[in-house]
């Protein structure tokens, strides 16, 4: 990449413009360094609104932000859209759709994607929320579902269209039954007069006994207390087994019929071709040290959702939260700064 030729200063890659990876180029300004930031999008998402995008409440521009514009003015950064295809660390460059890169530091910051468990035929037929176009793929579809509802003549004909199930309880989960119960209680029969409230169903369904598992027990109740308030029936404890685009099945032998399946139920991290298997852990991660150094290499760093942080304190890494990313973000840039 030219920007490496005409420099003596060492390239750092950072790959992803998510949280993190914004938070590692910001950090890095003035600093003796140029900042190559590489991006399949030229936008940043502010994922922690997307469900209100998929609902409706908002517009997508509303949180994707121009990524060029947010570094306007930081004369060491570049931006490139393009795609990492496989990371080679042993010769410190990596391939794009683009073109080979050489760099001299490396950050991944790629984030993650839903996890369908390997599961083929839920992955073919749910709806995930993972991006902008998810996001307004869900809108759509919903929108169309009611619309079909309309035109039918009987309860059960409408009932698969009416009928709308949630798979995971986590903050995304709840958030999206809340809000599909709203849309239920207060706008349903006013913009479709034909339909009745009490014949759409919202369900929010976890394989765990609780909703909000990682929060603390207090956050639990309390969600739970408001989703039944607002009428989402919750099925906890039960786990998905199948779902054919008509009915989705559970271990227990319950079964729903519906044409909404929205899937939150995990995410796993999106890792370019390259990295060792010995350092990938459970959800798809990247084993790091309490540096986010990559474990066995001396000049990659992994940070966010697609990062593993194991030490002694967090044998697990940390939760896939945007603040857990953009401290790392942070850290990582002051600790190359630090080394070079």
């Amino acid at each position: 990449m030219d920007l490496a030729d005409k420099s003596k200063f060492p390239l750092v890659v950072v790959v992803g413009g998510g949280f993190g990876g914004l938070q590692v180029a910001k950090h890095l300004k003035d600093k003796p360094v140029n900042v190559l930031m590489l991006d399949k999008h030229n936008y940043h998402t502010f994922q922690p609104l997307m469900y209100q995008v998929a609902m409706g409440s908002l517009e997508c521009e509303s949180i994707a932000f121009s990524l060029r514009k947010n570094f306007e003015g930081q004369k060491n950064l570049r931006f490139r859209v393009a795609e990492v295809t496989a990371i080679r660390s042993e010769s410190n460059y990596i391939e794009t759709t683009i073109g080979v890169i050489t760099y001299d530091y490396l950050v991944i910051a790629t984030g993650s994607t839903t996890n369908f468990f390997g599961n083929k035929e839920i992955e073919k037929h749910a709806m995930p929320m993972k991006s902008i176009p998810e996001a307004l793929n869900l809108r759509y579809q919903i929108l169309q579902n009611l619309e079909q509802a309309v035109l039918l003549n009987t309860k059960e004909e409408r009932e698969p269209y009416l009928n709308f199930v949630l798979v995971g309880a986590g903050p995304t989960g709840v958030e999206l039954s809340g809000s599909l119960a709203e849309i239920r209680n207060h706008i349903l029969t006013k913009d479709y007069p034909e339909l009745k409230k009490e014949e759409m169903k919202v369900y929010l369904v976890d394989f765990l006994p609780v909703v909000l598992a990682p929060m603390s027990e207090t956050s639990q109740k309390s969600a739970e207390k408001s989703l039944r308030g607002m009428g989402v029936e919750l099925l906890l404890g039960e786990k998905v087994e199948s779902y054919d685009g008509h009915m989705i099945s559970f271990a227990s032998g319950k079964k729903i019929i519906t044409k909404n399946v929205i899937w939150s139920a995990g995410v796993m991290g999106q890792i370019p071709e390259g990295i060792s298997a010995d350092v990938i852990q459970r959800g798809n991660r990247i084993e790091t040290n309490e540096i986010c150094l990559v474990k066995g290499t001396s000049n990659i760093f992994a940070i966010g959702d697609v990062a593993a942080s194991i030490t002694a304190e967090t044998p697990k890494g940390h939760p896939g939260v945007a603040q857990v990313a953009m401290q790392q973000g942070e850290n990582v840039a002051k600790n190359i700064v630090n080394i070079i």
